[in-house]
Protein backbone atom coordinates (compact mmCIF):
# COMPACT_ATOMS: atom_id res chain seq x y z
CA UNK A 1 0.00 0.00 0.00
CA UNK A 2 3.13 2.27 0.19
CA UNK A 3 2.77 3.84 -3.11
CA UNK A 4 -0.72 4.71 -2.59
CA UNK A 5 0.07 6.31 1.05
CA UNK A 6 3.00 8.49 -1.03
CA UNK A 7 0.86 9.59 -3.45
CA UNK A 8 -2.00 10.96 -0.61
CA UNK A 9 1.49 12.46 1.16
CA UNK A 10 3.40 13.90 -1.51
CA UNK A 11 0.77 17.27 -1.58
CA UNK A 12 1.38 17.88 1.81
CA UNK A 13 5.00 18.71 1.18
CA UNK A 14 3.58 21.42 -1.56
CA UNK A 15 1.27 22.75 1.20
CA UNK A 16 3.54 23.38 3.46
CA UNK A 17 6.26 25.13 1.18
CA UNK A 18 2.97 26.03 -0.82
CA UNK A 19 4.43 29.81 -0.68
CA UNK A 20 8.13 28.96 -2.18
CA UNK A 21 6.32 26.83 -4.92
CA UNK A 22 3.94 29.30 -6.03
CA UNK A 23 6.93 31.42 -6.91
CA UNK A 24 8.34 32.20 -10.18
CA UNK A 25 9.49 28.68 -10.09
CA UNK A 26 6.37 27.10 -9.31
CA UNK A 27 5.40 26.26 -12.55
CA UNK A 28 8.46 23.72 -12.96
CA UNK A 29 7.56 22.01 -9.56
CA UNK A 30 3.91 21.48 -10.85
CA UNK A 31 4.67 20.30 -13.78
CA UNK A 32 7.02 17.61 -11.58
CA UNK A 33 4.38 17.07 -9.22
CA UNK A 34 2.26 16.67 -12.01
CA UNK A 35 4.40 14.04 -13.95
CA UNK A 36 4.94 11.88 -11.00
CA UNK A 37 1.23 11.24 -10.36
CA UNK A 38 0.97 10.76 -14.27
CA UNK A 39 3.83 7.92 -14.58
CA UNK A 40 1.78 6.39 -10.97
CA UNK A 41 -1.26 6.49 -12.55
CA UNK A 42 -0.20 5.64 -16.60
CA UNK A 43 2.64 3.04 -16.13
CA UNK A 44 0.58 0.97 -13.30
CA UNK A 45 0.24 -3.21 -14.25
CA UNK A 46 -2.78 -5.18 -13.96
CA UNK A 47 -4.20 -2.36 -11.40
CA UNK A 48 -7.58 -1.42 -11.55
CA UNK A 49 -10.94 -3.79 -11.70
CA UNK A 50 -11.06 -3.54 -15.31
CA UNK A 51 -7.25 -3.74 -16.24
CA UNK A 52 -8.27 -6.58 -18.66
CA UNK A 53 -11.38 -5.23 -20.29
CA UNK A 54 -9.34 -2.27 -21.50
CA UNK A 55 -6.59 -4.41 -22.74
CA UNK A 56 -9.11 -6.44 -24.40
CA UNK A 57 -10.30 -2.99 -26.58
CA UNK A 58 -6.71 -2.32 -27.27
CA UNK A 59 -6.40 -5.78 -28.89
CA UNK A 60 -9.68 -5.52 -30.83
CA UNK A 61 -9.01 -1.57 -32.39
CA UNK A 62 -5.71 -3.04 -33.49
CA UNK A 63 -7.61 -5.15 -36.33
CA UNK A 64 -10.49 -2.62 -37.36
CA UNK A 65 -10.03 0.53 -39.38
CA UNK A 66 -10.16 4.19 -38.72
CA UNK A 67 -13.76 4.30 -39.96
CA UNK A 68 -15.08 1.36 -37.88
CA UNK A 69 -12.85 2.74 -34.50
CA UNK A 70 -14.52 6.79 -35.26
CA UNK A 71 -17.95 5.46 -35.51
CA UNK A 72 -17.91 2.59 -32.74
CA UNK A 73 -18.27 5.01 -29.77
CA UNK A 74 -15.97 7.12 -27.62
CA UNK A 75 -13.89 8.32 -30.87
CA UNK A 76 -11.34 10.06 -28.58
CA UNK A 77 -10.65 6.79 -26.75
CA UNK A 78 -10.31 4.44 -28.93
CA UNK A 79 -8.70 6.68 -31.87
CA UNK A 80 -5.93 7.03 -29.08
CA UNK A 81 -6.14 3.04 -28.90
CA UNK A 82 -6.11 2.84 -32.85
CA UNK A 83 -2.92 5.13 -32.97
CA UNK A 84 -1.15 3.48 -30.46
CA UNK A 85 -1.04 0.31 -31.82
CA UNK A 86 -0.08 1.76 -35.68
CA UNK A 87 3.10 3.38 -33.32
CA UNK A 88 3.81 -0.08 -31.98
CA UNK A 89 3.06 0.76 -28.47
CA UNK A 90 0.96 -1.13 -25.34
CA UNK A 91 -1.96 -0.55 -22.78
CA UNK A 92 0.89 1.57 -20.69
CA UNK A 93 1.30 4.25 -23.38
CA UNK A 94 -2.40 4.61 -23.79
CA UNK A 95 -2.97 4.61 -19.75
CA UNK A 96 -0.21 7.33 -19.87
CA UNK A 97 -1.52 9.55 -21.98
CA UNK A 98 -4.99 9.04 -20.26
CA UNK A 99 -3.30 9.54 -17.14
CA UNK A 100 -1.61 12.78 -18.40
CA UNK A 101 -5.00 14.95 -19.62
CA UNK A 102 -6.48 13.67 -16.26
CA UNK A 103 -3.69 15.38 -14.23
CA UNK A 104 -3.44 17.92 -16.70
CA UNK A 105 -6.85 19.32 -15.87
CA UNK A 106 -6.97 18.04 -12.08
CA UNK A 107 -3.44 20.35 -11.93
CA UNK A 108 -5.17 23.22 -13.55
CA UNK A 109 -7.99 23.50 -11.63
CA UNK A 110 -6.67 22.81 -8.18
CA UNK A 111 -3.70 26.03 -9.21
CA UNK A 112 -7.14 28.17 -9.34
CA UNK A 113 -8.26 27.49 -5.55
CA UNK A 114 -7.10 29.05 -2.78
CA UNK A 115 -5.27 26.11 -0.87
CA UNK A 116 -4.02 24.48 -4.18
CA UNK A 117 -1.59 21.84 -2.75
CA UNK A 118 -5.32 20.90 -0.47
CA UNK A 119 -7.15 20.28 -3.85
CA UNK A 120 -4.25 17.99 -5.15
CA UNK A 121 -4.72 16.01 -2.04
CA UNK A 122 -8.53 15.61 -2.08
CA UNK A 123 -8.28 14.40 -5.55
CA UNK A 124 -6.30 11.30 -5.10
CA UNK A 125 -7.70 9.14 -2.53
CA UNK A 126 -10.63 8.79 -5.36
CA UNK A 127 -9.72 10.70 -8.53
CA UNK A 128 -7.01 9.49 -8.85
CA UNK A 129 -6.24 6.13 -7.42
CA UNK A 130 -9.95 4.92 -7.92
CA UNK A 131 -11.51 6.66 -10.96
CA UNK A 132 -8.01 7.16 -13.14
CA UNK A 133 -6.96 3.67 -11.91
CA UNK A 134 -10.59 1.91 -13.02
CA UNK A 135 -12.37 3.91 -15.29
CA UNK A 136 -10.02 5.57 -17.67
CA UNK A 137 -12.15 6.69 -20.53
CA UNK A 138 -14.36 8.19 -17.96
CA UNK A 139 -11.35 9.63 -15.96
CA UNK A 140 -10.25 11.33 -19.18
CA UNK A 141 -13.58 12.98 -19.51
CA UNK A 142 -13.42 14.00 -15.79
CA UNK A 143 -9.58 15.37 -16.27
CA UNK A 144 -11.44 17.83 -19.03
CA UNK A 145 -14.59 18.79 -17.99
CA UNK A 146 -11.93 20.32 -14.93
CA UNK A 147 -10.28 21.79 -17.36
CA UNK A 148 -13.59 23.28 -18.75
CA UNK A 149 -14.75 24.17 -14.95
CA UNK A 150 -11.38 26.12 -14.71
CA UNK A 151 -12.41 27.94 -18.47
CA UNK A 152 -15.88 28.83 -16.68
CA UNK A 153 -15.21 29.97 -13.79
CA UNK A 154 -13.40 32.85 -16.01
CA UNK A 155 -16.70 33.45 -17.68
CA UNK A 156 -15.71 31.54 -20.70
CA UNK A 157 -18.40 29.37 -21.79
CA UNK A 158 -17.36 28.92 -25.29
CA UNK A 159 -14.06 27.35 -23.94
CA UNK A 160 -16.25 25.13 -21.61
CA UNK A 161 -18.28 24.08 -23.77
CA UNK A 162 -15.37 22.63 -26.42
CA UNK A 163 -13.99 21.18 -23.54
CA UNK A 164 -17.22 18.99 -22.47
CA UNK A 165 -17.45 18.34 -26.04
CA UNK A 166 -14.07 16.79 -26.32
CA UNK A 167 -14.52 14.81 -23.35
CA UNK A 168 -17.92 13.27 -24.79
CA UNK A 169 -15.25 11.91 -27.17
CA UNK A 170 -14.03 9.90 -24.16
CA UNK A 171 -17.20 8.81 -22.48
CA UNK A 172 -20.52 10.01 -23.94
CA UNK A 173 -21.97 10.62 -20.90
CA UNK A 174 -20.10 13.78 -20.55
CA UNK A 175 -22.69 15.50 -22.83
CA UNK A 176 -24.46 15.94 -19.66
CA UNK A 177 -22.63 18.48 -18.06
CA UNK A 178 -23.18 21.26 -21.46
CA UNK A 179 -26.56 22.50 -19.23
CA UNK A 180 -24.04 23.86 -16.76
CA UNK A 181 -22.77 26.30 -19.33
CA UNK A 182 -26.37 27.85 -19.98
CA UNK A 183 -26.78 27.52 -16.11
CA UNK A 184 -23.89 29.16 -15.04
CA UNK A 185 -24.61 32.28 -17.53
CA UNK A 186 -24.85 35.74 -16.21
CA UNK A 187 -25.06 37.74 -19.16
CA UNK A 188 -27.34 37.33 -22.08
CA UNK A 189 -29.04 34.10 -20.46
CA UNK A 190 -31.37 33.66 -22.88
CA UNK A 191 -28.69 33.73 -26.02
CA UNK A 192 -26.49 31.49 -24.13
CA UNK A 193 -29.59 29.00 -22.92
CA UNK A 194 -30.15 28.93 -26.85
CA UNK A 195 -27.11 27.82 -28.51
CA UNK A 196 -26.03 25.98 -25.23
CA UNK A 197 -29.20 24.10 -25.86
CA UNK A 198 -28.71 23.40 -29.57
CA UNK A 199 -25.00 22.79 -29.32
CA UNK A 200 -26.21 20.13 -26.41
CA UNK A 201 -28.48 18.48 -28.52
CA UNK A 202 -26.36 17.95 -31.20
CA UNK A 203 -23.85 16.41 -28.93
CA UNK A 204 -26.71 14.64 -27.34
CA UNK A 205 -27.92 12.97 -31.03
CA UNK A 206 -24.48 12.36 -31.92
CA UNK A 207 -22.63 10.66 -28.77
CA UNK A 208 -26.23 9.18 -27.54
CA UNK A 209 -28.63 8.12 -30.26
CA UNK A 210 -27.19 4.86 -30.84
CA UNK A 211 -26.75 3.95 -27.68
CA UNK A 212 -29.78 5.13 -25.08
CA UNK A 213 -31.76 2.25 -25.32
CA UNK A 214 -28.48 -0.38 -24.11
CA UNK A 215 -27.46 1.71 -21.55
CA UNK A 216 -31.05 2.17 -20.10
CA UNK A 217 -31.45 -1.38 -20.03
CA UNK A 218 -27.45 -1.75 -19.02
CA UNK A 219 -27.88 0.55 -16.02
CA UNK A 220 -31.46 1.18 -14.75
CA UNK A 221 -34.27 -2.00 -16.30
CA UNK A 222 -31.48 -4.33 -15.32
CA UNK A 223 -31.53 -3.15 -11.41
CA UNK A 224 -27.69 -3.36 -11.64
CA UNK A 225 -26.42 -1.88 -8.34
CA UNK A 226 -23.12 -0.01 -8.34
CA UNK A 227 -21.52 -1.19 -4.74
CA UNK A 228 -20.86 2.05 -2.59
CA UNK A 229 -22.51 4.20 -4.69
CA UNK A 230 -24.31 6.03 -1.77
CA UNK A 231 -21.19 6.50 -0.04
CA UNK A 232 -20.05 7.83 -3.10
CA UNK A 233 -23.09 10.08 -3.83
CA UNK A 234 -22.67 11.17 -0.42
CA UNK A 235 -19.45 12.39 -0.48
CA UNK A 236 -20.83 15.19 -2.87
CA UNK A 237 -23.78 15.60 -1.35
CA UNK A 238 -21.65 17.08 1.89
CA UNK A 239 -19.75 19.37 -0.01
CA UNK A 240 -22.80 20.60 -1.97
CA UNK A 241 -24.79 21.35 1.50
CA UNK A 242 -21.31 23.38 2.55
CA UNK A 243 -21.57 25.51 0.41
CA UNK A 244 -24.80 26.39 0.22
CA UNK A 245 -24.61 27.21 3.77
CA UNK A 246 -21.29 29.17 3.37
CA UNK A 247 -21.11 30.31 -0.86
CA UNK A 248 -21.00 33.72 0.05
CA UNK A 249 -17.57 32.98 1.55
CA UNK A 250 -16.96 30.72 -1.06
CA UNK A 251 -17.87 32.13 -4.32
CA UNK A 252 -15.67 35.13 -5.96
CA UNK A 253 -17.83 36.47 -8.55
CA UNK A 254 -21.41 35.92 -9.62
CA UNK A 255 -21.29 33.14 -12.25
CA UNK A 256 -18.95 31.29 -9.59
CA UNK A 257 -21.46 31.33 -7.35
CA UNK A 258 -23.89 30.11 -9.89
CA UNK A 259 -21.77 27.70 -11.31
CA UNK A 260 -21.38 26.08 -7.86
CA UNK A 261 -24.56 26.59 -6.75
CA UNK A 262 -25.75 24.00 -9.60
CA UNK A 263 -23.00 21.90 -9.10
CA UNK A 264 -24.75 21.40 -5.82
CA UNK A 265 -28.36 21.23 -6.47
CA UNK A 266 -27.21 18.14 -8.68
CA UNK A 267 -25.46 16.38 -6.36
CA UNK A 268 -28.07 16.49 -3.72
CA UNK A 269 -30.82 15.29 -6.23
CA UNK A 270 -27.96 12.22 -6.82
CA UNK A 271 -29.08 11.29 -3.31
CA UNK A 272 -32.82 10.39 -4.07
CA UNK A 273 -31.90 8.83 -7.37
CA UNK A 274 -28.56 6.44 -6.23
CA UNK A 275 -31.40 4.52 -4.24
CA UNK A 276 -33.31 4.14 -7.79
CA UNK A 277 -30.60 3.60 -10.33
CA UNK A 278 -27.76 3.61 -8.17
CA UNK A 279 -25.28 2.50 -11.39
CA UNK A 280 -25.97 5.25 -13.21
CA UNK A 281 -26.26 7.57 -10.72
CA UNK A 282 -22.79 6.58 -9.55
CA UNK A 283 -21.66 7.26 -12.97
CA UNK A 284 -22.67 10.70 -13.54
CA UNK A 285 -21.57 11.65 -9.99
CA UNK A 286 -18.39 10.98 -11.09
CA UNK A 287 -18.63 14.59 -13.00
CA UNK A 288 -19.94 16.49 -9.44
CA UNK A 289 -16.23 15.50 -7.76
CA UNK A 290 -14.94 18.60 -8.74
CA UNK A 291 -16.69 20.02 -6.28
CA UNK A 292 -15.29 18.21 -3.59
CA UNK A 293 -11.85 20.09 -4.35
CA UNK A 294 -13.47 23.52 -4.53
CA UNK A 295 -15.44 23.19 -1.25
CA UNK A 296 -12.52 22.04 0.98
CA UNK A 297 -9.98 23.73 -0.13
CA UNK A 298 -11.14 26.58 0.54
CA UNK A 299 -13.71 25.53 3.68
CA UNK A 300 -11.07 27.17 6.02
CA UNK A 301 -12.77 30.14 4.86
CA UNK A 302 -15.61 29.55 7.27
CA UNK A 303 -12.97 30.07 10.31
CA UNK A 304 -12.02 33.54 11.18
CA UNK A 305 -9.05 33.02 13.40
CA UNK A 306 -5.74 30.98 11.98
CA UNK A 307 -6.10 28.55 14.47
CA UNK A 308 -9.44 27.63 13.01
CA UNK A 309 -8.14 27.61 9.40
CA UNK A 310 -5.39 25.12 10.58
CA UNK A 311 -7.62 23.43 12.00
CA UNK A 312 -10.36 22.48 9.38
CA UNK A 313 -7.53 22.13 6.98
CA UNK A 314 -5.79 19.38 9.06
CA UNK A 315 -9.22 18.00 9.35
CA UNK A 316 -9.93 18.12 5.45
CA UNK A 317 -6.25 15.94 5.61
CA UNK A 318 -7.59 13.26 7.87
CA UNK A 319 -10.91 12.94 6.25
CA UNK A 320 -9.59 12.42 3.26
CA UNK A 321 -7.14 9.95 4.77
CA UNK A 322 -9.73 8.26 6.00
CA UNK A 323 -11.43 7.57 2.94
CA UNK A 324 -8.13 5.99 1.46
CA UNK A 325 -7.58 3.39 4.39
CA UNK A 326 -11.12 2.35 4.41
CA UNK A 327 -11.25 1.83 0.63
CA UNK A 328 -7.74 0.06 0.68
CA UNK A 329 -8.66 -1.85 3.44
CA UNK A 330 -12.29 -2.85 2.94
CA UNK A 331 -13.85 -1.66 -0.70
CA UNK A 332 -14.92 -4.96 -2.21
CA UNK A 333 -12.93 -4.30 -5.64
CA UNK A 334 -9.99 -3.28 -3.54
CA UNK A 335 -8.41 -6.05 -4.35
CA UNK A 336 -7.99 -5.16 -7.92
CA UNK A 337 -5.33 -2.73 -7.11
CA UNK A 338 -3.48 -4.14 -4.48
CA UNK A 339 -0.47 -5.11 -4.94
CA UNK A 340 0.52 -1.89 -6.72
CA UNK A 341 2.51 -2.93 -9.29
CA UNK A 342 4.47 -0.91 -12.59
CA UNK A 343 4.88 -1.82 -15.91
CA UNK A 344 8.38 -3.52 -15.34
CA UNK A 345 6.57 -6.12 -13.41
CA UNK A 346 5.02 -7.73 -16.48
CA UNK A 347 6.50 -10.90 -17.73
Amino acid sequence: MFPYWFAFVLPIFGSIFGRRLDSQSGNFFWVVWGLIYTLFVGLRYRVGADWSAYNDHLIRVSTESLWDVVTGGDPGYYILNWLVVRLGGEIYLVNFVCAAIVMWGVVSFSRKQPLPWLSLLISVPYLIIVVSMGYTRQSVALGLLLVGLSALSERSIPKFTLWVLVAAAFHKSAVLMLPMAALSSTEKKGWSMFWVAVIAAGAGYFFLSDHVSRLWSTYVVSDYESEGGLIRVLMNAVPAVVFLIFRRKFAVSAQEAKLWTWMSIFAISCLPLVLIASAATDRVALYLIPLQLYVFSRLHRVADQKLGKALIVVLVIGYYALVQFVWLNFASHSDAWLPYQTVWAAD
